[in-house]
């Protein structure tokens, strides 16, 4: 096992040979780390904290750490983390409430750049960016495939729709729509797909044509969102569970907080 002579690594701690502890890291009782992580040096990890394998952990991150909320009172609540998570300099993952269900999760294959926070409760899916500043309030969830940009704070109890693309600077203070393109000029507005991040993630031209015919109905096409839904369930095929169009149908009318148009 290689644990620097500086770090601190308490009694209880669950820390496989394969992994790396660098200089002056600090691993509190109740960790569970997987195999093969590093962390490089000066990094945190505390509370009820279970994390998978091949992950690393770079300078001044903090994780697990009590969440940022003046309820909290010490109660014994979990952070969770995947596999093969890239947690850049100063990143802040903060674990659950229990009023909030008790635990903040993490998926497999994400990329949280230097400074992003992830508040307490929230739940960040797979393979998802969150560029440099990006800050996650409490009870927050992202799905798969989302690139969150840079100084992006994101609202109590938003969602952030499957392969959704959020340019940097933008105040998410409602849900976004899968597979969009969402931005900030003069106020928040949905541009259409994220027509060149689907490309890159292997949709097919037809599952973007489908899908720019759904934003057509939903963005340009001058009807409320009621009459939108209604023509956009006629573009729903046989197979609703693998239809993009059903996902996103669903993702609107599930959403508590009203969807960024």
């Amino acid at each position: 096992m290689s644990i620097h002579p500086s770090a601190i690594v308490a009694e209880g701690a669950r820390i496989p040979a394969s992994s790396t502890i660098g200089p002056y890291c600090t691993i509190g009782p109740e960790v569970e780390l997987g195999e093969e992580c590093t962390l490089i040096s000066h990094v945190v990890i505390d509370g009820r904290t279970r994390i998978g394998a091949r992950n690393t952990f770079y300078p001044f991150c903090s994780i697990g750490v009590a969440p940022q909320d003046l309820k909290y009172k010490g109660e014994p609540t979990e952070t969770v983390i995947g596999d093969g998570n890239t947690i850049r300099e100063c990143v802040t993952i903060s674990r659950g409430t229990a009023g909030g269900g008790g635990v903040t999760r993490l998926g497999s294959g994400n990329l949280l750049m230097a400074y992003a926070h992830v508040g307490h409760d929230s739940d960040v899916g797979s393979r998802c960016i969150l560029a440099n500043c990006a800050t996650l309030a409490g009870h927050v969830t992202i799905e798969d495939d989302v690139t969150l940009g840079a100084f992006c704070p994101v609202h109590q109890h938003c969602t952030l729709g499957t392969y959704s693309f959020i340019g940097g600077g933008t105040i998410v203070t409602q849900d976004v729509l899968p597979f969009s393109l969402t931005s900030c000029r003069r106020e928040n507005r949905a541009f259409g797909i994220n027509k060149i991040g689907l490309e890159r993630r292997g949709f097919t031209p037809e599952r973007l044509q489908r899908l720019q015919k759904a934003y057509r109905l939903l963005l340009a096409a001058k009807l409320n969102t009621t009459q939108a839904l209604e023509k956009m369930r006629e573009l729903i095929g046989t197979d609703v569970a693998g239809d993009d169009v059903a996902v996103l149908v669903n993702f609107i009318e599930r959403s508590r907080r009203g969807v960024i148009k």
